[in-house]
This record gives structure tokens, sequence and C-alpha cells, in this order.
């Protein structure tokens, strides 16, 4: 978990860091232990009108990958450097005329115990072709459950970053800038 202002200071460093015409915008910086998210917007490409749902579809998946194909180069180059400096793996996506796509990401394991009620719920969605495997299915529900609870999830995030900033300024942060006693 990380506090607003570091996350501000790293969208500053990934805002000032991104060649001027690599997006139209950081659409969405997103970071956790193990990966930093960077999505950015591109152009939507140019139809007739009245072009068909097909049509815009087929345009904007060229639009996308021919966007991933041409800065990749640049991309690598500032991942590189970002996952020396953040100790974090990077991955990129962009928002295309309202659609986003992810070209990377991690899938960190995640190890759980988990009792026999909770090993069924997760072997009832494999029998009922929901997921392929228990981990499948575990992430399915966190998932639905994330879906189901943006805001709460994000009224505790801001809790935590309060806990922390409080912590911050308790005794022990005092203890560690005061020198230690000569007697």
């Amino acid at each position: 978990m990380i506090t607003t202002e570091q996350r501000e200071k790293l969208r500053g460093w990934f805002a000032g860091r991104l060649p001027d015409d690599l997006f139209e915008e950081l659409a969405e910086l997103t970071v956790d232990r193990e990966e930093i998210t960077v999505i950015g917007r591109i152009p939507a490409p140019r139809l007739a009108e009245g072009a068909s749902a097909t049509e815009r579809e087929a345009a904007v998946q060229s639009r996308v990958q021919e966007f991933r194909e041409r800065t990749r180069q640049a991309r690598i180059e500032v991942a590189v450097e970002a996952e020396h400096r953040f100790r974090r793996k990077v991955s990129w996506g962009v928002e295309c005329d309202g659609e986003r796509t992810l070209f990377t990401h991690v899938s960190a394991p995640v190890m759980t115990r988990l009792r026999q009620p909770e090993r069924q719920v997760l072997d009832t969605l494999i029998a009922g072709g929901v997921a392929r495997s228990r981990s499948d299915a575990l992430a399915w529900c966190v998932r639905l459950v994330q879906k189901h609870t943006d805001d709460w999830l994000a009224e505790l995030r801001d809790s935590l970053e309060h806990v922390q900033r409080v912590r911050a300024q308790g005794p022990d942060a005092e203890a560690e800038d005061t020198p230690p006693d000569t007697e």
C-alpha cells in the first residue's frame, strides 16, 4: 500500500519521463507491491460517418496494435529505468475510443489456506465451467468482490493511508530523528 503522496510522485515521474508524443494523456497509473501499470490514451482512428460497430472495433484493434509495435522500444526504455528505480515491474496498456487494452501485466502467485467449505466454492465454479482451476476460480471471486465493492475498498485504502501518516508521526519516528544519548 502506498500513500497518495508516493502515488503522486510516481505519476509525476512517469509524466515527466514519458516521451511527449507517446500518449495523448496519461490516463491512469496504478501500483501495488509487484507492479506499476501505466495506461495512456491514444487517438481514436478516423472512420467514415456511419461506420458499423464491426468496422469501428477492427479499426480500434488495429490502432492499438500499431501503437504497441511502434512504441515498443520507447516503452521498454522507460520500463527498465522505472523498474530499477521503483523495484516493481512495469506493465503497459492503452485506452482508445473508450476501449482499454493491456499489453502486459504481472500475474503474481498468492498463497492462501482455505478450509473445505471455501474449497467447495472454488470447486463448484470449476464444475460449472466458470473457471478452469482453483487459482482461476479464486481470481474470479476477487474480481467479483472488487466489482461490487469499489466504494468500500476506496474508503478502506483511504483509511490505511491515514494510519500510515499517523504511524509516521508516532514516537518511533521521533526517536529516529533524535541523536542517541551520549551519557
